[in-house]
């Protein structure tokens, strides 16, 4: 069984989970299917030294940038939020300007994607990171087409995700096209992962939507919107319950939801649609009327525009 080497880069206070995350999805293949997997995970610091810190914890690296020559198969960029450093980190720029090239797939969790950009390796490549940073990415490398709102990327050997347990989401995705969809699947429910969520799907669900907006009204016309989503939901009537003109709530909505009322009407359709589809056996017409849906065709324009999926392969591919 070939021996397939993943190399971890941990830069200065890593943010933790963007490495332990990776680290145990691949461990956690090897022990659940020790005769198909063999990944030799490595960390490796961006210093001299070591040992690094990750959030509050001290990490002794099996190795630095600076001295390690081994091969790698993949290649993994930690975040930090001092993600700062990337652009004056020079030693780290020329070691990965040298191993990318020689890797069969590298990338980043995070905003371990700025390293990679200061470093040259986004050009005309499809990216993503965390949300929060997608527009500062975007603007310092616009030689990168930065896709803002999901959960993983892959652009031919360049692969990178959403912020910080995203990161799990694309090793389960490196995993599943290594050694298939159950060893995969056993790895996300080892990990208690509900659902290994495809690349496209949005960083977004209407549930943690619905706690962004401050504005009381807002609020409470979101949480009606998800007790209700069989129901009639035009902006109109939304705009009543909420006693507010069309126009005032619609511009009220879209400041502190940072999306349109028709979209987060979809999405949280979208995301019921998706919980019936993993957990119960019922037909698409079924699926989609309790949902809110006029019907299954709309529903799979729906599905197609949130996930990239329809509804039928989005059951055969994560129906637990």
């Amino acid at each position: 069984m070939k021996r397939m080497s993943i190399a971890i880069v941990v830069p200065r206070n890593a943010q933790s989970l963007d490495i332990a995350g990776p680290l145990d999805a691949f461990l956690e293949a090897n022990r659940l299917a020790p005769d198909r997997c063999n990944y030799a995970v490595r960390l490796l610091s961006t210093e001299p030294d070591r040992l690094v810190k990750a959030g509050n914890m001290s990490l002794l690296a099996d190795g630095s940038i600076l001295e390690d020559e081994d091969d790698i198969d993949t290649l993994l960029v930690a975040g930090t939020p001092d993600y700062a450093q990337a652009y004056s980190a020079t030693a780290v720029h020329a070691w990965l300007r040298h191993q990318a090239p020689r890797t069969r797939r590298y990338g980043s969790v995070c905003t371990g994607a700025f390293f990679l950009g200061a470093a040259g390796l986004f050009g005309g490549v499809n990216v993503t990171t965390h949300w929060q940073h997608a527009a500062e990415l975007a603007a310092k490398f616009p030689e990168a087409n930065v896709v803002p709102d999901q959960i993983f990327v892959q652009d031919g050997a360049v692969w990178t995700s959403a912020g910080v347990t995203a990161g799990i989401d694309l090793t389960l995705k490196l995993i599943e096209d290594d050694h298939g969809h159950d060893v995969a699947l056993s790895v996300a429910r080892r990990l208690v992962v509900f659902l290994k969520r495809p690349g496209g799907q949005s960083q977004f669900s209407a549930h943690l939507a619905a706690q962004v907006a401050t504005e009381s009204r807002i609020q409470a016309v979101q949480h009606w919107i998800l007790d209700h989503l069989p129901l009639e939901l035009s902006v109109a009537r939304l705009a009543s319950r909420a006693a507010m003109s069309l126009r005032n709530f619609t511009r009220v909505f879209q400041k502190e939801a940072g999306m349109t009322p028709a979209d987060f009407v979809e999405m949280a359709r979208v995301d019921a649609a998706r919980r019936l589809l993993e957990d119960t056996d019922k037909p698409l017409q079924r699926v989609a009327s309790s949902c809110g849906f006029a019907n299954p065709d709309t529903m799979r324009r729906a599905f197609l525009r949130r996930i990239g999926t329809g509804p039928s392969d989005y059951r055969q591919r994560f129906r637990g």
